[in-house]
């Protein structure tokens, strides 16, 4: 029987994530994929560099087919100076803006040869001192090859941070600053590819897959797909 108190009104959320919800938003993620990983190919440090530089404005899968043309004819920097712009054009072609991506990536194999012996240099500020590779390029390298907790915020992941509220911003540099400060330690070495997968496949720009996200409880986009969890 009632006792004639009135009930008590659900509490309301914030914009953003509590620190609770955001460990089980990645604990969630890591239990899909305990392993996450770059899906761009690659068995070396300089294979992930010329990938990551080729893969702006360009998909993963074609960044894929055109190195799976190059690397078994040029897969160190003084193969690709032999090969020249020109030739190495030819192996790229099918990639947007390959122009520029193939004297950038020239001018960065000269650099790597020239002053770091060939290798991919361990370091930020000479990362982004090479042709065509910014701080998101040089982020990816740190994360993927160094095992940094850097996180390289993309379109994916700055969707995915503004959209569930977990680390809202105005702009990358925001993002990725807040991402920083609000992801728990144990999960920011997986964390820049959980959130790159989750945009890419279930928060997707046009229609997010809302009815089978694994972290739709806890979102605060307003604007969730409609639809029956299978």
């Amino acid at each position: 029987m009632s006792d004639g108190a009135p009930p008590t009104p659900p509490r309301r959320r914030g914009p953003t994530l509590t620190r609770a919800e955001i460990h089980d938003l990645f604990s969630r993620l890591r239990a899909l994929d305990p392993e996450p990983t770059t899906e761009l190919e690659y068995t070396t440090p300089f294979e992930l560099l010329i990938a990551v530089i080729l893969s702006a404005q360009a998909t993963d899968v074609g960044v894929n087919k055109a190195t799976r043309r190059l690397y078994p004819v040029a897969n160190t920097p003084q193969a690709i100076l032999d090969l020249g712009e020109d030739g190495l054009k030819r192996h790229i072609a099918t990639i947007g803006l390959f122009n520029a991506k193939a004297k950038n990536v020239i001018a960065t194999c000269r650099i790597l040869v020239e002053q770091h012996g060939g290798e991919v240099p361990h370091d930020r500020a000479a990362l982004e001192a090479l042709p065509g590779v910014g701080r998101k390029t040089a982020n990816v390298v740190l994360n993927t090859v160094f095992g940094e907790p850097a996180i390289a915020v993309d379109t994916h992941i700055f969707r995915v941070s503004n959209r569930t509220g977990l680390a809202p911003g105005k702009d990358v540099r925001a993002v990725e600053d807040r991402l920083l400060r609000v992801v728990p330690e144990e999960f920011l070495l997986g964390a820049h590819h959980w959130l790159i997968l989750h945009g890419r496949y279930t928060c997707k720009a046009r229609r997010p897959d809302c009815p089978k996200c694994v972290i739709r409880d806890l979102c605060r986009f307003k604007d969730k797909t409609p639809g029956t969890v299978d």
